[in-house]
């Protein structure tokens, strides 16, 4: 059975028939989503501010949400 390395904690874990892959445990893969809800990991992104014209655009879009 191939053996992979727990992403969280770097433990050698079954990769076939475990069902918390590719963590090594339950545990694992709760802290692991954890630190995902804490924003303690992000994805790499382009910083950039809005255009006047984007934001024309969004408060048009919701003015009319308002008016309906």
């Amino acid at each position: 059975m191939p053996l992979v390395k727990c992403p969280h904690c770097g433990k050698e874990a079954e990769f076939t028939g475990n069902e918390f892959r590719p963590f090594c445990s339950e545990r694992c893969k709760l802290l692991d989503f954890g630190a995902w809800a804490d924003e303690e990991y992000s994805l790499p992104s382009e910083s950039r501010s809005m255009t006047d014209e984007e934001i024309d655009q969004i408060e048009k879009a919701q003015a009319g949400k308002k008016e309906e």
